[in-house]
């Protein structure tokens, strides 16, 4: 069996703490409002959930298949890469996932809200209808969903972390649990990640449930590999320190 490394360890005590701070914290609802992430146009939103998010989960399965593959990928991962590394690429994925799934909420956001505004309604009185938990019906359901939409959880993170792995191992085989079917990690990876940009463009969920954030993914993808084809690029020899 694997050994489990140290810092994936840390990482998998503190998501576990914090999920049982959760559930009994609160009434299951005080840790969402504090350390989930919101939209930031939702009043909701505080800047420390762009990192606290990355430690929270939706469910008890949602924290059960996320830590199950950190210890998988992640103490491979950082075998090589040592505990600073392996640390800066995954809070670098979870940052790039935040990235690119709001940035993907703003652009389908801010059309909504212009032509919320060519309807005669200004940008304080949308923000009102939101503010007090309304539903705004003049544009379509989206709007309402992007405006009160919020992200847990260290799927980002782990995407990039993935990512690594693949690079570093890109014949290593690998499996998913409904498909036994070996299939080396360059295919499979890539694979992973284009189902999930075709999921978060179309709302077509294939693996995953219906709510996730698709672009999260993508976004940690490929923050993690653009950090490791740099440093396998320079080869490690400008970045020791990391």
């Amino acid at each position: 069996m694997m050994r489990i490394s140290d810092t994936v360890k840390h990482l998998i005590i503190i998501n576990v703490l914090v999920f049982i701070g959760t559930l009994t914290i609160g009434g299951g609802q005080l840790f969402y409002e504090w350390f989930a992430l919101y939209f930031p146009k939702n009043e909701a939103f505080k800047p420390w959930q762009i990192i606290t998010h990355m430690f929270m989960h939706g469910g008890f399965t949602h924290l059960l298949f996320n830590m199950f593959a950190l210890w998988m990928f992640g103490s491979p991962v950082e075998n090589v890469l040592g505990s600073k590394r392996f640390l800066f690429v995954y809070i670098s994925a979870g940052l790039g996932a935040v990235a690119l799934q709001l940035g993907y909420y703003y652009f389908k956001y801010i059309p909504m809200e212009q032509e919320a505004m060519a309807l005669g309604f200004t940008q304080d009185q949308i923000l009102e209808v939101f503010k007090e938990g309304k539903v705004f019906r003049a544009i379509g359901q989206e709007f309402n969903e992007i405006y009160y939409a919020s992200m847990v959880g260290a799927s980002g993170c782990i995407m990039g972390i993935l990512a690594a792995f693949g690079m570093m191992n890109p014949n290593a085989e690998l499996m998913m649990i409904f498909l036994p079917i070996p299939i080396k990690a360059k295919y499979f990876i890539p694979g992973i990640i284009i189902l999930d940009l075709v999921s978060g463009i179309t709302g077509q969920s294939f693996f995953s449930p219906s709510n996730t954030a698709y672009m999260a993914h993508v976004g940690g993808a490929i923050t993690g590999f653009i950090i490791m084809w740099y440093w396998k690029k320079n080869q490690f020899n400008q970045n020791r320190g990391y």
